[in-house]
């Protein structure tokens, strides 16, 4: 039996935290929502939004937001 493929929120999440790494100045919530849905055509649009959304809340040790709408990783706060 095939191993069971991740679901949609957690690759959706992965592919945000691996574009966020690749971005250490953060990334602007349209611009990182935009990336994710080229990432992978399967990814719904709403869903993604969800995710980018909660991003913070549920990676507090991984995500914060310097300003309004701009996402960046902890490990690059100044």
């Amino acid at each position: 039996m095939p191993p069971k493929p991740a679901p949609i929120t957690h690759r959706i999440n992965e592919t945000a935290l691996a574009l966020l790494d690749q971005h250490p100045e953060g990334l602007r919530w349209v611009d990182l929502n935009r990336m994710i849905e080229a990432a992978d055509a399967g990814f719904h649009p709403k869903t993604v939004n969800g995710c980018v959304w909660k991003l913070c809340e549920r990676f507090p040790d991984k995500v914060y937001k310097p300003e309004k709408g701009v996402f960046r990783l902890v490990k690059y706060r100044v």
